[in-house]
């Protein structure tokens, strides 16, 4: 029975050691996974390289997220941009690390070298690459190129002449060194130069030197120029002379012809035009003639038909008058025989005349069937008022 329970009790140590074991395991993971976790970033511009510590082998990842195993996986990453290495201590002739020329003088000269690391050779040479490329790896090779190639030059050809030769000369031989580490070479550009105060000096004397000696060369070939031109000039001006005589002479000659030959065909033509002229005056006298005859002859006929007009329209108006009194006679007549009939028309004609003038008319009765207006006139005549009119015209 002891040795059950003491079986039993072992074998629930067992089974409690194993779980601890395993919590620790998993907490030991938990905290190694917080402290590197699983995932890096590769930010834009940048590419990354993933060694295997245990096959060794590498891995090119791009811009975003990467999968990183702890312990397994280390990340290195590189800027893609590029970059440019500028020698600062040689940029002064009295700098910390000078220039030297070929005939052993300090100068200074300002560099700028542009480079890039090179995508494709990236991941078979990033093993080898240190962490600070530039200052490491770029900064010590070109060191060693330009101290180099400046010791093959005057400083007069450092300065002015040859500096497009030397920057291609630095180029060509520092960029298959680069190239050999992954590293591409842009260009190489070359600034200021920074001469020594003394030479300086004696280089501007000299300097000043020549440009007189060139001005004073380019003023002799500028005056043996304007010489050439005079000449050249005056030659033309002959030539042009003569040219213009002898145009002036073919061009009398040539009008002289002209003229000649346009008489032939202008004396026919003007015999032609008089001739022409005569006919035409010929045909406008006749019309002219023939124009006042018809023109008297239409005169004739409107006098004509106009006295016949004017005598049909005197016997109209005689007929029309006669008529008229006709009619005016067999008027008064009825006219005459009515009022013989009816006495009181007069009366009566006489008032629907002044009816438009007078509202009303005040006078005696006529006596014994006298005329109604009788009393009126005799009134007016003796001064007296036979009636007065008051109103106005409705």
């Amino acid at each position: 029975m002891t040795d059950n329970s003491n079986k039993l009790g072992k074998a629930a140590t067992r089974v409690f050691n194993r779980k601890v074991l395993i919590l620790a395991i998993i907490v030991l993971g938990g905290y190694e996974l917080y402290r590197h976790p699983p995932v890096e970033t590769i930010a834009p511009q940048q590419v990354g390289i993933r060694l295997n510590e245990l096959t060794g082998s590498v891995t090119e990842v791009g811009e975003g997220v990467c999968l990183m195993i702890p312990g397994i996986h280390s990340l290195r990453r590189f800027p893609l941009q590029d970059r440019i290495y500028r020698p600062e201590r040689s940029a002064k002739a009295d700098g910390p690390a000078p220039f030297q020329s070929s005939e052993g003088l300090s100068i200074g000269v300002e560099l700028a070298i542009r480079y890039a690391l090179d995508a494709k050779r990236l991941p078979k040479v990033a093993k080898v690459l240190p962490d600070h490329i530039g200052r490491d790896l770029v900064e010590p090779l070109v060191q060693g190129v330009i101290y180099k190639v400046f010791t093959r030059y005057t400083v007069r050809e450092i300065f002015s002449t040859r500096r497009q030769e030397i920057q291609t000369v630095i180029e060509d031989e520092l960029k298959p060194m680069l190239a050999a580490d992954g590293i591409v070479l842009r260009n190489v550009m070359m600034g200021n130069v920074d001469l020594p105060p003394d030479y300086r000096e004696g280089m501007n004397k000299v300097l000043a030197t020549e440009l007189e000696t060139q001005q004073m060369q380019y003023t002799l070939q500028l005056k043996e120029k304007q010489v050439q031109e005079s000449k050249l000039q005056a030659e033309a001006e002959k030539a042009r002379r003569d040219t213009d005589a002898e145009a002036a002479a073919d061009e009398q000659v040539i009008a002289a012809k002209g003229q000649e030959e346009a008489m032939k065909h202008v004396l026919p033509f003007k015999r032609k035009q008089i001739e022409q002229r005569e006919l035409e005056a010929e045909a406008q006298s006749a019309a002219l003639i023939r124009n006042a005859k018809g023109t008297a002859e239409a005169r004739r006929i409107e006098a004509a038909g106009e006295a016949d007009s004017r005598r049909k329209l005197a016997d109209a108006e005689a007929y029309r008058l006669e008529e008229i009194g006709k009619v005016n006679s067999e008027q008064l007549e009825r006219d005459g025989t009515l009022i013989d009939k009816h006495p009181l028309l007069i009366q009566k004609t006489l008032a629907d005349k002044l009816s438009d003038k007078i509202s009303v008319i005040i006078a005696p009765p006529p006596a014994a069937g006298g005329f109604i207006g009788q009393a009126l006139i005799d009134g007016a005549q003796h001064g007296g008022s036979a009636g007065h009119a008051s109103g106005s015209a409705p």
